[in-house]
């Protein structure tokens, strides 16, 4: 009788771990074909082991080429936590400290002119509380130069430094060619050397380095036609303007804000290493103390929950405090969240969908994080 309770409860158990991957593709298939999206790329990870990865829709709708878990996105903004763990590892070599001044470190002065005596740090730099906006562009540093650009002014907000908070990617193209200037070594080498590498991780900044047929394309949706386009600027060429490129000054080209090009389970492999506080198999990659900054917001009254290039959130599982980041760009919507107590985390990336929003988060991104968390998590 013994044995045969043992065999159904393996029989039950088995069918149960069969019934979630195909519970969870059914209501993600359904998700994609009511947004609408192009594709949608998913990683779960449980114990910092990946159980789950599907790749449902489209890479190309031209060729009606279909989405892969080699496909490589370029992620947006997830991007700028890369470009912090690079910095924060300059950090921990005491080649720099999170107070030194941008302006020593980049070059030229970086001052909001309504507060010349408040220094910009790199801390203020990487949780975008430095006072500094969009307002200019960010894909050349001249926007904030006073020597390049008569109206740097407006490149500030007016706020002291420190004391409020304003999300800027120009932070993160200047934090980039902040390491650029530090290491002698270009920007998308860098990474590649000191996170993707040790982390078995194909993808870069560097566009004409990488597999253009692996490359996810884009697409923005575009209501008065109902149709979507593909973002061509998404992974255009730079080869003509690397060959004029100046060390510590033309670092944007490769956007350290938001220019990664990688695979959803790349991403996965990056996540589990900062889930684990900076370990991974082979090693570290940060200090435990060093990954608990990263992670942890500075706003004390609450008011903001950005720490360095990660956030928390408890808006998106319910009962759980969530860390990560989003990326929005061309089209794409991307996430990449974990639960640092629970060992636990989830990817989501998304191609090109009819994006409308809820509490802050794309809605195909939302609801495809609840149904990855309510199939393999909860």
């Amino acid at each position: 009788m013994q044995k045969f309770i043992t065999l159904l409860f393996i029989g039950l158990l088995s069918i149960q771990l069969i019934a979630q991957p195909q519970n969870a593709e059914k209501r993600l298939q359904q998700l994609v074909e009511k947004t609408p999206a192009v594709g949608l790329a998913v990683v779960v990870v449980k114990n910092n082991k990946i159980i789950y990865k599907q790749s449902l829709g489209y890479k190309n709708l031209e060729n009606n080429q279909p989405l892969t878990d080699q496909s490589l996105f370029r992620i947006a903004s997830i991007s700028k936590s890369f470009t912090a763990t690079a910095l924060l590892q300059l950090v921990e070599e005491k080649r720099i400290t999170l107070e030194d001044d941008v302006s020593s470190l980049l070059g030229f002065p970086v001052r909001n002119p309504a507060y010349p005596d408040k220094i910009i740090t790199l801390r203020l730099l990487l949780s975008h509380r430095s006072s500094l906006n969009d307002s200019q562009g960010y894909f050349n540093l001249d926007v904030i130069d006073p020597a390049t650009n008569p109206d740097f002014s407006k490149c500030f907000n007016n706020y002291a430094p420190g004391a409020g908070y304003q999300y800027c990617n120009l932070n993160f193209n200047i934090a980039g060619t902040i390491l650029e200037r530090l290491t002698g070594v270009r920007f998308d080498a860098y990474i590649k050397q000191t996170i993707l590498n040790p982390l078995g991780i194909e993808g870069g900044y560097c566009v004409d380095s990488l597999d253009n047929q692996k490359f996810a394309t884009l697409y923005e949706y575009k209501t008065a036609d109902n149709k979507f386009l593909p973002s061509a600027g998404a992974y255009a060429s730079r080869s003509s303007e690397l060959n004029s490129y100046k060390m510590g000054r033309s670092t944007p080209l490769f956007s350290p804000t938001g220019g990664l090009k990688i695979s959803a389970t790349g991403l996965a492999t990056y996540m589990m290493m900062h889930c684990q506080m900076g370990k991974y198999k082979g090693g570290r990659l940060l200090k435990k103390k060093t990954a608990k900054v990263m992670q942890t917001p500075l706003s004390a009254d609450g008011s903001d929950q950005y720490g360095l290039a990660l956030w928390k959130t408890d808006k998106l599982i319910p009962g759980r405090t969530l860390t990560g980041h989003t990326g929005s760009a061309y089209g794409l919507n991307s996430a990449m969240f974990f639960d640092q107590q629970r060992k636990n985390g989830m990817i989501v990336i998304c191609n090109g969908s009819r994006v409308t929003y809820k509490e802050g988060y794309p809605i195909i991104i939302r609801e495809a994080l609840q149904i990855l968390y309510e199939e393999f998590l909860q």
